[in-house]
């Protein structure tokens, strides 16, 4: 296995880690008091470092590829499985705190199953759809968005008594501005869907 594949499996396997520094253990009622509760203090500033620390990896796997010529169908599948597990995963620790819709992210794993559905069937015929510019945005607005929503609670410690004017109009700028992010990322990801379908139609007319 070479470098770059290397550098999407350690993707993958970062996903459990950040996740574990997210979400306090609670398994079937058993839940360690200490661990949860540096969980709730200061787990989500570890998490964000590994999370940073796996998206870097994924802007590294891929130059690397290309630079020395070691780019392979498997290094294709596991950059953007890595990439998908990485960012959904996520998501789900987001909905499960209460900072992020489910239906936000019903919308987000719908987008991926049709793209793979659509390089499925482009793959049935011979043909390789690329990733296309707007899907390599759509991934980083992804990326900024979640790590912003991980430095919140960090952001809210250290800010918080300084927005009591807007707390009292039931205005937080910091939330907002995580909001936004999540926002741009949202519309990145259904413009994206949409651009891959319909560069993709000839394939969908059977």
């Amino acid at each position: 296995m070479n470098l770059p594949n290397k550098l999407s499996l350690m993707r993958i396997i970062l996903v459990p880690v950040t996740v574990l520094f997210m979400l306090p253990i609670n398994i079937f009622g058993w839940q360690p008091e200490a661990w949860n509760d540096f969980v709730n203090n200061n787990g989500m500033i570890v998490a964000a470092a590994v999370f940073i620390i796996a998206s870097l990896t994924d802007m590294l796997d891929g130059k690397i590829a290309r630079k020395y010529n070691l780019i392979t169908d498997l290094g294709k599948f596991l950059d953007a499985l890595a990439d998908k597990i990485l960012v959904i995963s996520v998501m789900i620790a987001f909905v499960e705190l209460r900072r992020f819709s489910a239906w936000l992210l019903i919308i987000v794993v719908l987008r991926e199953f049709a793209v793979s559905g659509l390089r499925m069937i482009a793959a049935a015929n011979n043909d390789v759809i690329a990733a296309r510019m707007v899907g390599k945005v759509k991934t980083a607005t992804q990326m900024v968005a979640i790590s912003y929503l991980m430095f919140e609670p960090l952001l809210l410690k250290i800010f918080g008594f300084g927005f009591t004017g807007y707390a009292n109009l039931g205005i937080n700028p910091i939330t907002i501005i995580g909001d936004v992010l999540l926002g741009i990322s949202m519309v990145m990801v259904a413009y994206s869907g949409v651009d891959y379908l319909v560069k993709g139609k000839k394939y969908l007319k059977g």
